[in-house]
């Protein structure tokens, strides 16, 4: 029954991963459909998407200590109910201000989802199978990239932007009542506890302030006052809360997880190479856009090669990962993204497209390769008592990794098409296709670069991990 029940556990957990990773894409494509529905304008419908985003990204780390005070169980069956609610009302939303409210709402679920989904896996999966239970999470991460778009642009053509809300609730059922059925009742947690009520407040502002500085840096322009305040807000916020948890006897975080080597510089080599790989993120579509001339439909079915061949690498990397250990599969598979990134970088309006696609597949293999692994060397190398907190980090590291990465390379493309332009051009897009490539493969270059770089963490994360897994000598009797 045990070994039926944890695979039953990954279904709950899966589901819940892949619902709300579908709903952080499946909107975007919805955007001028929202427009017309609602007879507003961009700016505002912007915020359907930048309301879901930012919710769920402050609310991680707190959703984790929640999940680690009150139960993970409890908090994750909260989550999916809230999540299911939210959608509900989201799709009967009478205006576009309560269609960004019940967002707000729902980015509240998908955190608690998110926060303590792998944390239960860890605990549900036997430390052996950590790597393959984590790797089948990556599968569902990507499974819900791949299909978002592709089910958003179906139910947008042929039902209508309700539908976009009204797909999550046969899921969320499905999901809340596997989670009943599979996951273990929470244990009794222990008494005194007490909540970091202004620890929560000051990360969630510094969070909020960054992200928002870095989606709206690009609009806005970098030297706007208004974005230099974000940033300022967002370091003070910063500065605040570690004064302030290194001082409160039940801290939201717990500073002194980062001593942990192995836990500390892997986090880091993941922040990194997030960073590079949204370099893909952004650039490519708009490669396949721009200087193929491809149009949605194609570019889309173009970009699913990536997603397939992390969601298949992923769960292999995570059991060799089991056998063999996590050290030479994360190395490796940062030497793969970088040669991936590396690569597309050669690419110009007459490279040949099974060129790119190759590449692509190449990069969704190296990003398999180490995201399984390091996850599963990040969460075993937490404390038992904030694994919520752990895998809420994870998160946020994704988040924050993913919204500086498309800033920075919004602005590397951007700077590099004007050099090559010889002058500014509004809108950049409609500089020549030759242009364009041309500041496509300088940014690439540079994302190739970053990849690599996590090498250098991930490298001293797997040593101080080494060191931990030695056994000590016991002395001899005499």
């Amino acid at each position: 029954m045990n070994e039926r029940r944890k695979w039953w556990a990954l279904a709950a957990v899966g589901s819940g991963v892949l619902v709300s990773t579908i709903d952080g894409s499946i909107v975007n494509i919805a955007l001028n459909t929202l427009v017309q529905a609602f007879g507003s304008n961009l700016n505002i419908v912007e915020w359907v998407v930048l309301g879901y985003l930012l919710t769920l990204a402050c609310s991680l780390l707190i959703m984790g200590r929640l999940g680690d005070m009150y139960g993970k169980r409890r908090i994750y069956l909260i989550g999916f109910g809230l999540f299911t609610v939210a959608s509900l009302l989201c799709a009967t939303a009478p205006s576009i201000t309560a269609l960004i409210a019940f967002r707000v709402l729902q980015g509240i679920g998908a955190a608690m989802i998110q926060a303590v989904g792998p944390a239960l896996l860890v605990t549900a999966f036997p430390a052996h199978e950590r790597g393959l239970a984590l790797g089948a999470i990556g599968s569902f991460v990507a499974a819900g990239i791949l299909i978002g778009p592709a089910l958003g642009g179906i139910l947008l053509r042929y039902v209508g932007w309700e539908a976009i809300f009204f797909v999550n609730l046969p899921i969320g059922i499905i999901g809340w009542w596997l989670t009943i059925r599979a996951i273990a009742p929470d244990q009794t947690t222990r008494p005194g506890q007490r909540f970091d009520l202004v620890g929560a407040f000051l990360m969630a502002a510094a969070l909020f302030f960054l992200l928002l500085g870095l989606t709206e840096g690009p609009i806005w322009g970098w030297r706007d006052a208004r974005v230099i305040g974000l940033f300022v807000a967002a370091l003070m916020g910063g500065v605040l809360f570690v004064f302030w948890e290194l001082r409160y006897p039940q801290p939201m975080l717990q500073l002194r997880i980062f001593r942990r080597l192995a836990f500390s510089l892997n986090l880091l080599a993941a922040l990194v190479l997030f960073l590079g790989i949204s370099f893909n993120l952004l650039l490519t579509p708009l490669f396949f856009q721009l200087v193929y001339q491809f149009d949605l439909q194609r570019t889309g079915f173009m970009l699913m090669s990536l997603p397939i061949a992390l969601s298949l690498t992923s769960p292999i990397s995570g059991r060799l990962s089991d056998r063999f250990g996590s050290r030479v599969l994360t190395i490796a598979g940062l030497i793969v993204t970088g040669l991936a990134l590396l690569g597309l970088s050669f690419s110009t309006p007459t490279t040949p497209l099974p060129q790119m696609v190759g590449f692509l597949v190449l990069l969704g293999i190296g990003v398999g390769l180490f995201q399984s692994p390091n996850n599963s060397t990040i969460l075993g190398n937490a404390p038992p008592e904030a694994l919520g907190v752990a895998s809420g980090l994870l998160a946020v590291v994704r988040t924050v990794g993913q919204t500086g990465g498309i800033a920075l390379a919004g602005a590397v493309w951007a700077s590099q098409v004007f050099a090559l332009n010889g002058a500014p051009v509004t809108p950049i897009t409609a500089a020549p296709p030759t242009i364009l490539a041309g500041g496509y493969d300088v940014a690439m270059r540079v994302a190739a670069l970053i990849a690599t770089l996590a090498i250098v963490p991930s490298l001293f994360g797997g040593r101080a991990l080494q060191r931990q897994l030695v056994p000590v000598k016991q002395p001899v009797a005499d």
